[in-house]
């Protein structure tokens, strides 16, 4: 299956339109399986009550703990997606679980020892996509990517009308354009009808390239969408 048809399935049920937030709330409904979406869960990995910029014994001793657990629950096939940040925003990273609910994907990530210390917290999301993700190379070796989540613009509203088609249209036109380019290679949205909509993960050579991409997004350009960019080291062998 090529790459631009696992983007463009996993992003059927993306950002703009109302239809997208009725397909989250039900996702049991006789559309999805058309779509091949499976229901996964994200922790973003925030700074907790206890966290500092200060590098010393104890955050040295929780890092390492924290990479261990993290590289286990990706060998046990817990994890299927994993890795940090490198831009040093309130976000550390993202981890994406396979777990059989939300509870039980919550109680992975509150037993990773950098959460359970209060040095981070863990912000779970209900995320689908198709099920795209390989096994990490052996030996394990992060490669760069940049992560965008996708949120509501200030122009964002619910309702359905002339205009948002097009931007809809365009939206999903430029999702093509990108995925068969070679240069947006997952994505897919939140559940529930919240700030974040979904992500688009980006292999590129910079930022600034990953920028232009977004930018060129009509819904971005209209004001429906915004994006947050992040640079995203993750395993290699992973991501189509």
């Amino acid at each position: 299956m090529k790459t631009s048809y696992r983007v463009l399935m996993a992003i059927m049920l993306a950002v703009v339109t109302s239809s997208w937030v009725s397909a989250q709330e039900k996702p049991q409904a006789k559309t999805e399986p058309q779509h091949k979406l499976v229901e996964f869960h994200m922790a973003l990995l925030k700074h907790g009550p206890k966290w500092t910029a200060i590098e010393n014994d104890e955050t040295k001793r929780l890092h390492q703990e924290h990479v261990n657990y993290v590289v286990s629950l990706l060998d046990s096939g817990k994890a299927v997606l994993a890795g940090p940040f490198n831009d040093g925003g309130e976000i550390d990273g993202v981890v994406i679980f396979r777990g059989a609910s939300a509870a039980e994907a919550k109680a992975w990530a509150e037993a990773d020892p950098s959460v359970a210390s209060g040095f981070r917290v863990a912000e779970m999301q209900q995320w689908w996509s198709e099920d795209i993700f390989g096994k990490p190379a052996q030996p394990l070796k992060l490669t760069q990517t940049y992560l965008a989540f996708l949120t509501r613009g200030d122009k964002w509203t619910p309702e359905k009308t002339p205009a948002t088609e097009a931007i809809q249209k365009g939206h999903m036109a430029n999702i093509e354009k990108l995925a068969e380019m070679k240069k947006l290679v997952a994505a897919g949205p939140f559940g529930g009808d919240g700030r974040l909509r979904g992500i688009f993960v980006f292999r590129v050579g910079s930022l600034e390239e990953a920028r232009a991409l977004t930018a060129s997004d009509p819904a971005v350009q209209a004001g429906r969408l915004a994006m947050e960019i992040h640079p995203w080291m993750v395993p290699e062998g992973v991501l189509p």
